[in-house]
Protein backbone atom coordinates (compact mmCIF):
# COMPACT_ATOMS: atom_id res chain seq x y z
CA UNK A 1 0.00 0.00 0.00
CA UNK A 2 1.51 3.42 -0.83
CA UNK A 3 1.40 6.19 1.38
CA UNK A 4 2.63 9.83 1.55
CA UNK A 5 6.21 9.15 2.62
CA UNK A 6 5.87 11.84 5.72
CA UNK A 7 2.90 10.80 6.84
CA UNK A 8 -0.71 12.67 7.41
CA UNK A 9 -2.31 14.64 9.87
CA UNK A 10 -5.20 13.63 11.67
CA UNK A 11 -8.10 14.51 13.99
CA UNK A 12 -10.15 12.40 15.83
CA UNK A 13 -13.43 13.91 16.45
CA UNK A 14 -15.36 12.63 19.72
CA UNK A 15 -11.88 10.83 20.93
CA UNK A 16 -13.80 10.65 24.07
CA UNK A 17 -16.30 8.20 23.27
CA UNK A 18 -16.79 4.38 22.61
CA UNK A 19 -15.87 4.88 18.75
CA UNK A 20 -13.39 7.70 18.96
CA UNK A 21 -11.44 5.47 21.34
CA UNK A 22 -11.69 2.32 19.08
CA UNK A 23 -11.01 4.93 16.10
CA UNK A 24 -7.36 5.80 17.83
CA UNK A 25 -6.72 2.04 19.06
CA UNK A 26 -7.35 0.70 15.35
CA UNK A 27 -5.11 3.15 13.59
CA UNK A 28 -1.88 2.44 16.06
CA UNK A 29 -2.95 -1.10 15.61
CA UNK A 30 -3.19 -0.80 11.78
CA UNK A 31 0.16 0.98 11.57
CA UNK A 32 -1.61 3.80 9.68
CA UNK A 33 0.90 6.69 8.53
CA UNK A 34 0.80 9.26 10.79
CA UNK A 35 2.57 12.58 11.03
CA UNK A 36 0.08 14.06 13.80
CA UNK A 37 -2.69 12.65 15.76
CA UNK A 38 -4.83 15.14 17.44
CA UNK A 39 -8.49 14.20 19.70
CA UNK A 40 -10.93 16.43 19.63
CA UNK A 41 -13.66 16.55 21.90
CA UNK A 42 -16.48 19.21 23.40
CA UNK A 43 -15.37 21.23 25.80
CA UNK A 44 -16.23 19.72 28.80
CA UNK A 45 -13.55 16.82 27.71
CA UNK A 46 -10.77 18.91 26.93
CA UNK A 47 -7.76 18.49 29.06
CA UNK A 48 -8.73 14.96 29.47
CA UNK A 49 -6.19 11.91 28.21
CA UNK A 50 -7.06 9.08 25.86
CA UNK A 51 -4.78 6.52 24.30
CA UNK A 52 -3.40 6.16 21.17
CA UNK A 53 -1.70 2.96 20.75
CA UNK A 54 0.28 1.08 23.78
CA UNK A 55 2.77 4.14 24.49
CA UNK A 56 1.43 7.39 23.62
CA UNK A 57 -0.90 9.26 25.59
CA UNK A 58 -2.99 12.43 24.14
CA UNK A 59 -4.38 15.48 25.49
CA UNK A 60 -8.16 16.06 24.26
CA UNK A 61 -8.11 19.30 22.78
CA UNK A 62 -11.66 21.52 22.24
CA UNK A 63 -13.46 20.79 18.99
CA UNK A 64 -15.06 24.28 18.79
CA UNK A 65 -12.20 26.25 18.68
CA UNK A 66 -9.82 23.99 16.84
CA UNK A 67 -8.51 25.36 13.52
CA UNK A 68 -8.45 22.24 10.73
CA UNK A 69 -6.12 24.36 8.54
CA UNK A 70 -2.93 21.72 7.54
CA UNK A 71 -5.22 18.63 9.00
CA UNK A 72 -5.41 16.27 6.12
CA UNK A 73 -7.88 13.48 7.65
CA UNK A 74 -11.07 14.01 9.86
CA UNK A 75 -12.35 10.42 11.75
CA UNK A 76 -15.52 11.57 13.11
CA UNK A 77 -18.15 10.11 15.31
CA UNK A 78 -19.38 12.62 17.66
CA UNK A 79 -23.40 12.62 17.46
CA UNK A 80 -25.15 14.27 14.01
CA UNK A 81 -26.33 17.50 15.23
CA UNK A 82 -22.41 18.12 16.06
CA UNK A 83 -21.36 16.85 13.15
CA UNK A 84 -23.58 18.67 10.97
CA UNK A 85 -21.74 21.70 12.09
CA UNK A 86 -18.10 21.01 12.61
CA UNK A 87 -18.05 18.20 9.20
CA UNK A 88 -18.13 21.48 6.84
CA UNK A 89 -15.90 23.63 8.94
CA UNK A 90 -13.31 21.19 8.78
CA UNK A 91 -13.77 20.19 4.82
CA UNK A 92 -13.73 23.88 4.09
CA UNK A 93 -10.36 24.47 5.59
CA UNK A 94 -9.39 21.82 3.30
CA UNK A 95 -9.74 18.19 5.06
CA UNK A 96 -11.25 15.24 4.14
CA UNK A 97 -14.10 14.31 6.61
CA UNK A 98 -14.98 9.94 6.92
CA UNK A 99 -18.24 11.32 9.01
CA UNK A 100 -19.47 8.05 11.24
CA UNK A 101 -23.30 9.26 12.16
CA UNK A 102 -26.46 9.55 10.52
CA UNK A 103 -26.27 13.25 8.91
CA UNK A 104 -24.27 12.42 5.43
CA UNK A 105 -25.86 9.86 4.42
CA UNK A 106 -28.37 10.01 2.26
CA UNK A 107 -26.91 13.59 0.65
CA UNK A 108 -26.02 12.29 -2.78
CA UNK A 109 -22.87 14.41 -2.77
CA UNK A 110 -21.89 12.62 -0.22
CA UNK A 111 -20.32 8.50 -0.88
CA UNK A 112 -21.48 6.20 1.98
CA UNK A 113 -18.54 3.55 1.26
CA UNK A 114 -17.83 0.21 2.86
CA UNK A 115 -14.31 -0.94 0.84
CA UNK A 116 -15.00 -4.68 0.52
CA UNK A 117 -18.39 -3.62 -0.80
CA UNK A 118 -18.31 -0.13 -2.83
CA UNK A 119 -14.69 1.11 -2.84
CA UNK A 120 -15.45 3.08 -6.29
CA UNK A 121 -17.68 5.51 -4.82
CA UNK A 122 -14.74 7.31 -2.95
CA UNK A 123 -14.22 8.85 -6.09
CA UNK A 124 -16.81 11.75 -5.50
CA UNK A 125 -15.32 12.79 -2.10
CA UNK A 126 -14.15 15.57 -3.73
CA UNK A 127 -17.83 17.23 -4.17
CA UNK A 128 -18.00 17.94 -0.36
CA UNK A 129 -14.96 16.39 0.88
CA UNK A 130 -16.91 14.51 3.54
CA UNK A 131 -17.56 10.69 3.00
CA UNK A 132 -20.03 9.08 5.32
CA UNK A 133 -20.18 5.57 6.97
CA UNK A 134 -23.06 3.86 7.13
CA UNK A 135 -25.31 2.45 10.08
CA UNK A 136 -23.51 -0.60 11.89
CA UNK A 137 -26.03 -2.65 11.34
CA UNK A 138 -26.56 -1.94 7.55
CA UNK A 139 -22.29 -2.50 7.27
CA UNK A 140 -21.91 -5.52 8.62
CA UNK A 141 -25.04 -7.05 6.32
CA UNK A 142 -23.89 -5.87 3.05
CA UNK A 143 -19.99 -6.84 3.62
CA UNK A 144 -21.66 -10.63 3.00
CA UNK A 145 -25.07 -9.32 0.41
CA UNK A 146 -22.51 -7.92 -1.94
CA UNK A 147 -20.88 -11.50 -3.16
CA UNK A 148 -23.82 -12.97 -3.23
CA UNK A 149 -25.78 -10.35 -5.14
CA UNK A 150 -22.74 -10.44 -7.43
CA UNK A 151 -23.29 -13.94 -8.43
CA UNK A 152 -26.64 -14.80 -7.43
CA UNK A 153 -28.67 -11.08 -7.89
CA UNK A 154 -30.44 -10.13 -4.71
CA UNK A 155 -34.00 -9.16 -5.22
CA UNK A 156 -35.28 -8.79 -1.89
CA UNK A 157 -33.61 -9.43 1.94
CA UNK A 158 -35.61 -9.74 4.81
CA UNK A 159 -33.67 -9.04 8.30
CA UNK A 160 -34.33 -8.98 12.18
CA UNK A 161 -31.25 -7.78 13.94
CA UNK A 162 -30.42 -8.46 17.74
CA UNK A 163 -28.23 -5.25 18.34
CA UNK A 164 -25.92 -4.92 21.45
CA UNK A 165 -26.72 -1.88 24.01
CA UNK A 166 -23.19 -0.05 22.66
CA UNK A 167 -25.10 0.82 19.42
CA UNK A 168 -26.48 3.30 22.23
CA UNK A 169 -23.10 4.55 22.96
CA UNK A 170 -21.42 4.35 26.95
CA UNK A 171 -24.89 5.47 28.62
CA UNK A 172 -27.14 2.38 26.99
CA UNK A 173 -24.19 -0.20 28.17
CA UNK A 174 -23.98 1.60 31.90
CA UNK A 175 -28.00 1.40 32.05
CA UNK A 176 -27.70 -2.51 31.29
CA UNK A 177 -24.55 -3.26 33.61
CA UNK A 178 -26.53 -1.14 36.37
CA UNK A 179 -29.95 -2.44 35.77
CA UNK A 180 -28.42 -5.65 35.68
CA UNK A 181 -27.16 -5.97 39.06
CA UNK A 182 -29.90 -3.79 40.34
CA UNK A 183 -32.32 -6.68 39.87
CA UNK A 184 -30.05 -8.62 41.72
CA UNK A 185 -30.92 -6.71 44.97
CA UNK A 186 -34.34 -5.55 44.21
CA UNK A 187 -33.76 -2.21 43.28
CA UNK A 188 -36.66 -1.20 40.69
CA UNK A 189 -35.22 -1.10 37.03
CA UNK A 190 -36.56 2.55 36.76
CA UNK A 191 -33.86 3.86 39.11
CA UNK A 192 -31.26 2.89 36.15
CA UNK A 193 -33.51 3.91 33.17
CA UNK A 194 -32.33 7.13 30.60
CA UNK A 195 -31.39 5.64 27.48
CA UNK A 196 -34.16 3.06 26.62
CA UNK A 197 -38.15 3.08 26.98
CA UNK A 198 -38.23 -0.21 28.75
CA UNK A 199 -36.21 -2.53 30.64
CA UNK A 200 -33.29 -3.91 28.86
CA UNK A 201 -31.73 -6.06 31.28
CA UNK A 202 -33.31 -9.77 30.88
CA UNK A 203 -35.56 -7.89 28.41
CA UNK A 204 -35.61 -7.73 24.33
CA UNK A 205 -36.96 -3.83 23.09
CA UNK A 206 -38.23 -4.21 19.43
CA UNK A 207 -37.82 -0.82 18.84
CA UNK A 208 -34.14 1.42 18.65
CA UNK A 209 -34.38 5.22 17.18
CA UNK A 210 -37.78 7.22 16.57
CA UNK A 211 -41.04 5.79 15.06
CA UNK A 212 -41.77 6.61 11.54
CA UNK A 213 -45.19 7.41 9.84
CA UNK A 214 -45.51 3.76 8.45
CA UNK A 215 -44.71 2.19 12.09
CA UNK A 216 -40.62 1.26 10.90
CA UNK A 217 -38.24 2.30 13.20
CA UNK A 218 -35.52 5.01 11.96
CA UNK A 219 -33.12 2.14 12.30
CA UNK A 220 -35.08 -0.09 9.46
CA UNK A 221 -35.52 3.06 7.10
CA UNK A 222 -31.64 3.37 7.54
CA UNK A 223 -30.61 -0.25 6.57
CA UNK A 224 -33.09 -0.40 3.76
CA UNK A 225 -32.38 3.24 2.32
CA UNK A 226 -28.80 2.59 2.91
CA UNK A 227 -28.13 -0.82 1.10
CA UNK A 228 -29.67 0.42 -1.54
CA UNK A 229 -27.60 3.66 -2.10
CA UNK A 230 -24.37 1.35 -1.48
CA UNK A 231 -25.26 -1.64 -2.91
CA UNK A 232 -28.01 -1.38 -5.52
CA UNK A 233 -31.30 0.44 -5.43
CA UNK A 234 -33.17 -2.04 -7.36
CA UNK A 235 -32.99 -4.50 -4.07
CA UNK A 236 -36.24 -4.43 -1.98
CA UNK A 237 -35.37 -4.50 1.90
CA UNK A 238 -37.41 -5.20 5.15
CA UNK A 239 -35.65 -4.81 8.56
CA UNK A 240 -37.10 -5.46 11.71
CA UNK A 241 -34.39 -3.99 14.54
CA UNK A 242 -34.05 -4.61 18.25
CA UNK A 243 -32.27 -4.03 21.26
CA UNK A 244 -30.85 -6.87 23.33
CA UNK A 245 -29.24 -7.49 26.66
CA UNK A 246 -25.89 -7.61 25.35
CA UNK A 247 -22.66 -5.04 25.40
CA UNK A 248 -20.85 -5.57 22.19
CA UNK A 249 -21.22 -7.48 18.91
CA UNK A 250 -24.80 -7.10 16.87
CA UNK A 251 -26.24 -9.91 15.33
CA UNK A 252 -28.56 -10.84 12.11
CA UNK A 253 -30.89 -13.04 10.37
CA UNK A 254 -31.11 -12.82 6.87
CA UNK A 255 -33.37 -14.07 4.53
CA UNK A 256 -32.26 -13.28 0.67
CA UNK A 257 -34.05 -14.55 -2.67
CA UNK A 258 -32.56 -14.16 -5.41
CA UNK A 259 -32.66 -13.91 -9.13
CA UNK A 260 -30.86 -17.08 -9.93
CA UNK A 261 -30.65 -20.07 -8.33
CA UNK A 262 -28.97 -19.85 -4.84
CA UNK A 263 -27.65 -23.02 -2.85
CA UNK A 264 -26.04 -23.46 0.31
CA UNK A 265 -23.19 -25.12 -0.90
CA UNK A 266 -22.77 -22.38 -3.41
CA UNK A 267 -23.52 -19.53 -1.67
CA UNK A 268 -20.81 -20.98 1.05
CA UNK A 269 -17.84 -21.59 -1.58
CA UNK A 270 -18.71 -17.70 -2.17
CA UNK A 271 -18.66 -16.41 0.36
CA UNK A 272 -15.46 -18.40 1.95
CA UNK A 273 -13.53 -16.66 -0.69
CA UNK A 274 -15.07 -13.19 -0.15
CA UNK A 275 -13.20 -10.35 1.75
CA UNK A 276 -14.33 -9.54 4.86
CA UNK A 277 -15.88 -12.64 5.38
CA UNK A 278 -15.21 -15.81 7.69
CA UNK A 279 -17.54 -18.56 7.40
CA UNK A 280 -18.44 -20.92 10.76
CA UNK A 281 -21.20 -23.31 9.32
CA UNK A 282 -20.86 -26.67 11.20
CA UNK A 283 -24.21 -27.98 12.10
CA UNK A 284 -23.11 -29.32 15.25
CA UNK A 285 -23.10 -27.82 18.97
CA UNK A 286 -20.86 -24.89 18.62
CA UNK A 287 -20.70 -24.82 15.28
CA UNK A 288 -21.41 -21.23 14.65
CA UNK A 289 -20.42 -17.46 16.00
CA UNK A 290 -22.62 -15.50 18.67
CA UNK A 291 -21.73 -11.80 19.40
CA UNK A 292 -19.79 -12.43 22.90
CA UNK A 293 -17.25 -14.16 20.40
CA UNK A 294 -16.45 -11.38 17.30
CA UNK A 295 -15.75 -8.62 20.07
CA UNK A 296 -12.80 -7.79 19.35
CA UNK A 297 -12.69 -9.02 15.78
CA UNK A 298 -12.43 -7.14 12.35
CA UNK A 299 -14.45 -9.86 10.53
CA UNK A 300 -18.33 -10.51 10.06
CA UNK A 301 -19.35 -13.97 11.22
CA UNK A 302 -21.38 -16.11 8.78
CA UNK A 303 -23.42 -19.10 10.15
CA UNK A 304 -26.29 -20.84 10.27
CA UNK A 305 -26.12 -20.89 6.31
CA UNK A 306 -30.06 -22.65 5.17
CA UNK A 307 -32.09 -23.07 1.86
CA UNK A 308 -35.14 -21.51 2.22
CA UNK A 309 -37.35 -23.84 0.15
CA UNK A 310 -40.46 -21.41 0.77
CA UNK A 311 -39.63 -19.34 -2.44
CA UNK A 312 -37.99 -20.32 -5.41
CA UNK A 313 -34.34 -18.71 -4.44
CA UNK A 314 -33.80 -18.10 -1.27
CA UNK A 315 -31.14 -18.36 1.71
CA UNK A 316 -31.01 -17.57 5.02
CA UNK A 317 -27.84 -17.18 7.14
CA UNK A 318 -26.98 -15.64 10.79
CA UNK A 319 -24.53 -12.93 10.43
CA UNK A 320 -22.59 -11.59 13.57
CA UNK A 321 -19.79 -8.48 14.07
CA UNK A 322 -18.20 -6.51 16.34
CA UNK A 323 -20.17 -2.92 15.90
CA UNK A 324 -17.84 -0.90 17.33
CA UNK A 325 -14.84 -1.92 15.33
CA UNK A 326 -15.76 -2.92 11.77
CA UNK A 327 -19.65 -1.41 12.43
CA UNK A 328 -17.76 1.97 13.04
CA UNK A 329 -13.90 2.29 13.87
CA UNK A 330 -12.37 0.00 11.37
CA UNK A 331 -14.58 0.90 8.80
CA UNK A 332 -13.39 4.55 9.14
CA UNK A 333 -9.87 3.41 9.29
CA UNK A 334 -10.62 1.28 6.37
CA UNK A 335 -11.87 4.04 4.19
CA UNK A 336 -8.74 6.26 4.73
CA UNK A 337 -6.32 3.68 3.78
CA UNK A 338 -8.53 3.46 0.51
CA UNK A 339 -8.92 7.49 0.22
CA UNK A 340 -4.85 7.84 0.65
CA UNK A 341 -3.79 4.99 -1.45
CA UNK A 342 -5.70 5.73 -4.44
CA UNK A 343 -6.69 9.73 -4.44
CA UNK A 344 -4.98 11.64 -1.97
CA UNK A 345 -1.59 11.86 -3.27
CA UNK A 346 -2.47 10.88 -7.11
Amino acid sequence: MAYRDEGYRVAVIGATGNVGREMLAILAERAFPVKEVVALASSRSAGREVSFGEDDVLKVRDLETYDFTGTDIALSSPGAKVSSVHAPRAAKAGCVVIDNTSFFRMDPDVPLVVPEVNPQALAGFRKKRIIANPNCSTMQMVVPLKPLHDAFGIRRVVVSTYQSTSGGGKEAMDELFDQTRGIYVNQPWRDFQSKFPKQIAFNVIPHIDVFMDDGSTKEEWKMNVETRKILDPKIKVHANCARVPSFIGHAEYINIETDKPIDVDAARAILREAEGVSVVDHRQDEGYVTPAECAGEDAVYVSRMRDDATVENGLSFWCVSDNLRKGAALNTVQIAEVLCRDYLDT
